[in-house]
């Protein structure tokens, strides 16, 4: 992983998180009663031979990382050090990496994460991410869709009891033994070498998608 722009007390402690947070994700998830639906249209892009880009929201990384794990996918995160240790408690789900964000190691992120679907690995973005506005998606799913050719895969997830942190995106972590719904919503393709114009249409259709899918969720929980 690439640290030399990290402080080694930065270092240290995203080793300590990791070493606390993958066996505390992994054992509190195991007590989430899952609801699922959509999952066909995962499966479909898969039957078809395809490589989906996952698109969901940042706050709701903790419950996405349990549910889509040792799937290979490669997961977009920035070079700071909160996407530090996140890729750290990642890649022991079974996740890849592509280090860089919106406002740093962008493009050569974007350029690994093309590479990787060319190799038939999946990838996966907080659309909203690394630091927001939060709900708000960010062009970087789409462009690469439109790199490769890959359909995005919209997802969201609810849970019916939560902690919600006080950070700009409001991480919810579902608490023991609730149940945790994901609505996965149809493909969003977008054609290659796309119009600047297009791009834009389609940036707001996955923001609608992804908008409708929170409200889907959250009545597969009520």
């Amino acid at each position: 992983m690439r640290t030399s722009h990290l402080s080694h007390v930065q270092v240290v402690s995203a080793s300590a998180i990791s070493a606390v947070g993958y066996p505390f994700i992994a054992l509190l998830a195991k007590t989430f009663r899952w609801k699922v639906e959509g999952y066909d249209n995962y499966e479909k892009i898969v039957t078809d031979g395809c490589t989906p880009i996952f698109a969901f929201w940042h706050g709701k990384i903790l419950p996405a990382t349990y549910f889509w794990r040792g799937r290979g996918i490669v997961v977009m995160t920035s070079e700071n050090f909160d996407g530090e240790w996140i890729a750290r408690i990642i890649t022991r789900f079974g996740y890849g990496t592509a280090r860089g964000s919106t406002s740093r190691g962008g493009r050569r992120a974007l350029v690994q994460l093309r590479r990787d679907i060319y190799a038939g690995k999946s990838a996966a973005f907080t659309v909203d991410g690394p630091r927001g506005p939060a709900y708000s998606v960010q062009p970087g799913p789409i462009w690469l869709a439109s790199l490769t050719g890959s359909p995005i895969l919209p997802f969201d997830i609810a849970s019916n009891r939560h902690w919600s942190l006080h950070s700009w995106d409001r991480t919810q972590i579902p608490k023991p033994f609730s149940s945790v719904a994901i609505a996965i919503g149809e493909p969003i393709t977008v054609k290659q070498q796309a119009s600047q114009s297009d791009l834009e249409t389609k940036r707001l259709l996955l923001n609608l998608s992804l908008s409708k899918l929170s409200e889907q969720a959250l009545k597969m929980i009520r």
